[in-house]
């Protein structure tokens, strides 16, 4: 979310949306934000399979621009607008708990979720706030750790038994043909995404979206989408409109 006006767009969207009575828990990342501070501190971004390779004081940066910047932003955003946000971080209530990747000697302080703990959120939720959450969690021993957002979002929808996960991005959804832009897929179930990917239809930045999805689908959540955040309010088109804004995934 770039641009501003389309961050004002989703926000208003999250507002209305819990405002009828539909209870969001927000999960962000912010890898733009956290180059950009990289770059006023002649920090080099490094990448290695699409992961952001995170040594020590990159890590100091992430917690700092995610918790205390970005997050703190989207928390006064919402409130501006008329509901009542609650910033958190994984870290917080031990809401995700964190492990070294398997390549932690590549990538440095980059994390996978060991476990979730959604008790602290729940009296939120319950009480109409919106918690927004960033995606920074720390292991048993307090070492915080860059994880990946969107998996962040999965784990922490199949820990709440959530109704629904979805993905806001920058591309359509998936698409049958990747280089025609009106190859939609609207919806597909987990057999049918398997075989795209086997089939090379879904492959890059898109593959551990979709696994994602899939994964919180095995845990029980009903339905997942991926939705294209370029398009003015995407999350009211997805939710309340039948043909939707992206690609739903279903088990």
């Amino acid at each position: 979310m770039k641009s501003e006006a389309l961050q004002a767009s989703v926000i208003a969207d999250i507002v209305l949306l819990s405002c009828v009575g539909i209870r969001i828990v927000f999960v962000h990342g912010g890898g733009p934000e956290i180059n950009q501070w990289l770059g006023k501190l002649n920090i080099q971004p490094n990448f290695l399979n699409g992961l952001r390779v995170t040594d020590a004081s990159t890590m100091e940066i992430v917690s700092m621009v995610l918790v205390g910047k970005v997050n703190k932003h989207l928390v006064a955003l919402i409130n501006k607008a008329g509901a009542t946000a609650v910033g958190l971080s994984g870290i917080d209530g031990r809401i995700l708990t964190a492990r070294p990747s398997p390549y932690s000697s590549q990538l440095g302080f980059v994390g996978e979720i060991a476990s979730v703990d959604p008790t602290i959120i729940r009296p939120l939720v319950d009480n109409g706030h919106i918690p927004v959450i960033a995606s920074v969690a720390a292991d048993v021993e307090g070492q915080s750790y860059n994880i990946n957002a969107d998996t962040a979002a999965g784990e922490l929808a199949a820990a709440l038994g959530a109704e629904k996960l979805i993905l806001l991005t920058d591309v359509a959804g998936i698409l049958e043909n990747r280089e025609d832009m009106g190859s939609l897929v609207r919806e597909i179930d987990i057999r049918g995404v398997k075989k795209m990917i086997e089939d090379g239809k879904i492959a890059g930045g898109m593959i551990p979206k979709v696994n994602c999805c899939v994964r919180s689908l095995a845990q029980g959540v009903k339905t997942t989408s991926i939705i294209d955040g370029r398009l003015k309010h995407s999350l009211l088109l997805e939710i309340l409109t039948g043909e939707g804004a992206g690609t739903m995934i279903t088990g």
